[in-house]
């Protein structure tokens, strides 16, 4: 059944209701900057601005606890690493060993009692770091790393050892990153680079390696956070504070799920509102991915569903694999906004040039064709037989001379396109490197994108290794697919953020009237009966069908008379909920005599099924529209949900569905219905009127304000159908189901 509950929320959902309806936004709390004393979605104090991370990626003094200087030791290595960074970055090291006078020549303290001033960070290298937590909440300290292993991530015991872990960090007052984290926090960041930079997050440190390596093709990284087990610092800490350093032109993340999922979307919020592109791997598509990264990281992955739909919601770009994640981020970083969202793909070979623009346009890319006075301009350098149109084929020839260049400067100078994608299937000096030449120096004088697919397997070419990525405004590729992921990507972010408004400041602040009457209405733990939950859907202002509930057969034929005929005849009771299945339903009873026949063989199903009745409805007959399903559930990490889809007996053969996280407004709505597979079905198709769309949409909307003022109360909402009649007739709810906490 659609709108199933998955389980517990992780957050309190009167917390989360709060949050969702604006009382708890972020930054903003009822339209003013965050106080002290307001809390976030994990129940923490809510400071104004994103969480303050300097002292953490720039201490003044950094303590070593059980620092080693001993050959062949682990925490020699993790000591002297820790060493080298602290000069980096300008820190005082304090090593911490109770049988070490000192560590590589410097004063060790035996305790971190006889530390010899407040440190900005700690990093615990024993086994149990429990004791050490509470030792440095004595000693004032600001940030705590714990790099042990052993906890969520085994099992129930290490579930244990991580909750008493993280009430000790609660009470400190410390921030910790960990446990089950590594170095990566520390690695060396190369300082000769420019531009702006990619920070990363990743939960399992070797998923970052590929960005990582960026630096060594000449893209900035300024910070990698290897968030671990997500004790106390989160993902989302590190995605707020990123998102307002100025140094970043893109979030880089490696997720292997999310400790409390309404966090990470106010933080995806923060970047949004910045324009910060948001880049993220995120596991557990599969069921197989979802139980691995479970054992890794201890954490709930999500339905994931609706984590794909939550993470478009707030413009988080969601990609498959790491080199997407690393083409794309990087791409995002230092591609300057996009002038018009036209592609042009331009090559030496027609074959080439075919095959790429197919691939464009089934990733979603516009493809113009190109106006005939642009084509008989670059047919001024091309010969006359070739096309033009878009795909742009050269012939070869022309891009050895002087034509190459006016040919790359033609296309660039259209208004009408943004982006040009030029693949070099393999090496041919004579024309490819005066063409990638060509194309860098075209750069730096567009303001335009200029991508290059280097196609070679080899890699090693001069003018690839020197020219293409020397470039600082050309966007170089190894693959076709990951520069089109790339490129779709970029120009989506732009269109995304120019266009977003915060669901957090457009959200409901106080409860409706609605939510008063809807109290009323609620039997806690149990499953309201159909007539219940029409009544529910009136207090929000959705339409249902004229009908009596009736306990005779002779007011049956009364209700019938006032409801007006043909009615609809249904049984109705707290514990049906396929009444379709039963025979519990008559459909299009057109006399007195019908009616009665069925209240009868209704009550008669009844009892031979042992179904408990509260009456019989008498409804009226509403068709002629498009069947559709709206719908609320509960997810482990999100809260209250909002699915959208096709309706009728065969929604669960269909399952086409799209879900919302709410809050979200009006055009994340449509986007909803713009996502599914039968959307032609609300445009009318074979001679059937338009359909309603704007009252399914605000139907949905009704059914948001219901799920975020009843999400402490209501577990599961289900109308099915909902029918959606021709355009400026409205919507109707013909059944429902509700089911209370």
């Amino acid at each position: 059944m659609l709108g199933s509950t998955h389980g517990t929320l992780t957050t309190d959902s009167r917390r989360t209701r709060a949050i969702a309806c604006g009382e708890r936004s972020g930054p903003v709390v009822h339209g003013r900057p965050a106080q002290a004393g307001d809390l976030d979605v994990s129940g923490r104090p809510l400071h104004a601005g994103a969480p303050d991370l300097d002292r953490f990626f720039r201490p003044r003094s950094v303590a070593v606890i059980g620092a080693s200087d001993a050959a062949g030791r682990p925490n020699t290595g993790i000591t002297r690493q820790l060493a080298d960074w602290a000069v980096r970055v300008g820190a005082t090291l304090h090593p911490v060993h109770p049988s070490r006078p000192a560590v590589f020549g410097i004063p060790c303290s035996a305790s971190v009692a006889a530390l010899p001033e407040q440190v900005d960070l700690a990093v615990v290298l024993v086994g149990d770091p429990l004791p050490v937590i509470e030792e440095l909440a004595d000693a004032k300290a600001r940030f705590a790393v714990v790099f042990a292993s052993g906890f969520a991530e085994t099992g129930p015991e290490g579930e244990a050892a991580q909750r008493r872990l993280a009430a000790a960090v609660e009470r400190s007052g410390l921030r910790l990153l960990g446990p089950n984290t590594n170095l990566n926090a520390f690695e060396q960041f190369r300082e000769d680079l420019e531009g702006p930079a990619i920070a990363l997050i990743t939960q399992s440190g070797h998923q970052g390696r590929p960005v990582f390596a960026l630096q060594e093709l000449g893209i900035r990284l300024s910070h990698w956070a290897p968030t671990g087990n997500e004790a106390d610092l989160e993902s989302a800490d590190f995605l707020s504070y990123f998102a307002e350093q100025p140094e970043v032109g893109a979030i880089a993340c490696y997720l292997e799920g999310l400790k409390d999922g309404r966090s990470f979307l106010l933080a995806a919020d923060r970047a949004a509102r910045r324009k910060v592109p948001v880049v993220a791997v995120k596991v557990g598509r599969t069921e197989t991915g979802a139980r691995t990264a479970a054992s890794h990281t201890g954490k709930l992955t999500g339905a994931d569903a609706v984590v794909d739909a939550a993470l478009r919601q707030y413009g988080v770009i969601r990609v498959d694999g790491l080199d997407e994640l690393q083409d794309t981020a990087a791409l995002l970083a230092r591609a300057r906004p996009p002038r018009a969202d036209g592609v042009v793909v331009y090559s030496i070979s027609g074959g080439t040039g075919a095959h790429v623009a197919d691939l464009a346009t089934e990733a979603g890319l516009s493809l113009p064709v190109l106006s005939e006075a642009k084509q008989a301009e670059l047919h001024q350098w091309i010969p006359g037989y070739l096309s033009v149109a878009n795909p742009v084929d050269n012939g070869g020839h022309p891009v050895g001379d002087h034509r190459g260049r006016k040919i790359i400067d033609a296309i660039l100078a259209d208004p009408g396109v943004g982006v040009l994608i030029c693949p070099v299937t393999g090496p041919f000096p004579p024309l490819s490197d005066r063409l990638v030449r060509d194309l860098v120096d075209a750069a730096e004088q567009t303001d335009k994108l200029v991508c290059v697919v280097w196609g070679s397997p080899v890699g090693t070419e001069p003018v690839y290794r020197e020219v293409l990525l020397g470039s600082s405004r050309v966007a170089t590729f190894r693959t076709v697919g990951n520069c089109l992921t790339a490129v779709r990507a970029h120009l989506a972010h732009h269109r995304f953020t120019a266009a977003y408004r915060s669901p957090f400041d457009e959200a409901p602040r106080t409860p409706s009237p609605s939510y008063r009457k809807a109290q009323a209405l609620m039997q806690p733990g149990r499953q309201l009966s159909e007539h219940a939950a029409k009544q529910l859907l009136r207090a929000y202002g959705i339409r249902v069908p004229r009908e009596q509930l009736v306990t005779s057969a002779a007011a049956a034929v009364r209700a019938a008379g006032l409801v007006g005929y043909p009615v609809v005849m249904k049984a109705s009771g707290a514990r049906i909920a396929h009444k379709t299945e039963l025979g519990l339903v008559k459909i299009g009873l057109t006399s007195a005599s019908q009616v009665r026949d069925a209240y009868r063989e209704l009550t008669d199903i009844a009892r031979y099924e042992d179904v408990s009745l509260d009456g019989v409805l008498v409804c009226q007959m509403v068709e002629q529209g498009v069947e559709m399903v709206v719908g609320v559930a509960h997810d482990d990490l999100f809260g209250p949900t909002v699915t959208v889809g096709l309706g009728g007996v065969l929604v669960e053969v269909l399952r086409d569905t799209a879900v919302g996280v709410p809050p979200f407004g009006e055009e994340q709505a449509r986007d909803m219905l713009a996502g599914l597979r039968g959307r032609a079905l609300l445009d009318g198709v074979r001679g059937r009127p338009p359909a309603d769309l704007d009252a399914l949409v605000e139907v949905v909307l009704r059914v948001q304000r219901m799920a975020l003022e009843l999400g402490d109360q209501l577990a599961e909402l289900d109308i099915n159908p909902l029918l959606v009649l021709p355009q400026g007739q409205g919507a109707v709810a013909l059944d429902a189901l509700a089911v209370c906490r």
